[in-house]
């Protein structure tokens, strides 16, 4: 790989054990000689790897970043196919990384380059060898680092740009509009692009793949933080809805109060019927919850949920799907039954398929 003279870093060093024990577990591969920094007429090369196998000696070039994400892979790959031209015949050229995802895995396997992470998942061919190992689940710091992205703040930018994926956006404006900082609407662009789930053209940043977004966003969702009580209350059906239109409300600064979960979904995309109503409301709200459906607090037999967030982002995109009805955004919605088990996967995604489609 192409770069300036440094010492060996940590990544590379763990990249060079993990290789090392990797090839030492295949029987018909032996290893002659590992060597890092290697500078092969006038290309750096990370780890350069030779050893004997199938009666021949091969070449492995091996380009080790620090950052997995589709968008470094394929720069790097196009610096590691460089690098293995040059080293001659036989060179086999190998990517390694702290983690690759299944994006990630195919972008090295459609330019015919072997892979390894740290997480233990392995491409390799030639010869007589062939070995093609995926892991599953994902490393704890891959793990972090995926929440991180859908934190409440940094989710009220993307359930903005769900709405239109279509629709470029300058960073200053889709801080302004998403209520967040200027650096943190900065800070999921460059998370986004890095995974390829955007793209940028001359006007801005527009969301290049929302199915893959929401994919890893419905894979790693936790239920919003807050406080969430349980009520019985009376009235059911249209009574229950009639009452409870006088206290829809959502925005910024309003006594929010919206329909969520099942109670939302019905609305948007009838599949289920769940035997309670759910809610989101802020504080505020609750009381006027409370005195609208006659609710009360019992120990069991509840058949109104009602969730206090902690972050009132769930109430910046809600919707009208009818006249005094007010609920979460289909995004938020899909979220929130998908979490709920078997059942609530199957009603989230019918709600996808009725209403999260987009062309792209």
């Amino acid at each position: 790989m192409l770069k300036g003279a440094k010492t060996v870093n940590e990544v590379e060093l763990t990249a060079m054990n993990k290789l090392r024990r990797f090839l030492l577990d295949v029987p018909v591969i032996n290893i002659v000689s590992i060597e890092n920094n290697v500078s092969d007429r006038g290309v750096e090369i990370d780890v350069v790897v030779r050893v004997r196998g199938a009666g021949r000696r091969r070449t492995l070039v091996c380009g080790v970043k620090g950052n997995g994400q589709p968008r470094h892979v394929r720069m790097a790959l196009v610096q590691l196919r460089d690098a293995t031209s040059r080293a001659g015949d036989g060179a086999i050229p190998i990517f390694i990384a702290p983690y690759l995802s299944p994006v990630a895995r195919d972008l090295c396997r459609a330019e015919r380059v072997g892979y390894l992470d740290f997480h233990g998942n392995a491409r390799l061919v030639f010869d007589g060898v062939f070995i093609d190992r995926a892991v599953p689940g994902k490393p704890p710091a891959e793990q972090r680092n995926l929440r991180s992205i859908f934190s409440p703040k940094a989710a009220q930018v993307l359930r903005l740009m769900l709405r239109d994926p279509r629709r470029a956006w300058r960073v200053n404006k889709l801080a302004e509009a998403a209520g967040v900082s200027l650096g943190h609407a900065s800070n999921v662009r460059k998370a986004l692009l890095g995974r390829e789930w955007a793209e940028e053209v001359p006007e801005g940043v527009v969301l290049g793949d929302p199915d893959a977004l929401l994919d890893a966003w419905r894979d790693v969702y936790a239920p919003s933080r807050g406080e969430r009580m349980g009520f019985y209350t009376t009235l059911h059906g249209v009574g229950l809805e009639d009452a409870a239109r006088g206290v829809l409300q959502a925005g910024a600064g309003a006594t929010s109060v919206v329909f969520a979960s099942y109670s939302a979904a019905r609305w948007l995309a009838p599949h289920v019927r769940a035997g309670a109503d759910f809610f989101y409301t802020s504080e505020e709200g609750l009381p006027r919850l409370q005195e609208a459906l006659h609710l009360s607090p019992v120990a069991q037999g509840e058949n109104v949920f009602v969730t206090v967030p902690k972050y009132d982002g769930v109430f910046a995109d809600c919707i009208e799907p009818a006249p005094g009805i007010v609920c979460t955004s289909a995004v938020q919605t899909y979220l929130d039954i998908g979490a709920t088990g078997e059942r609530g996967q199957e009603a989230a995604e019918h709600l996808r398929r009725e209403r999260l489609t987009w062309r792209t």
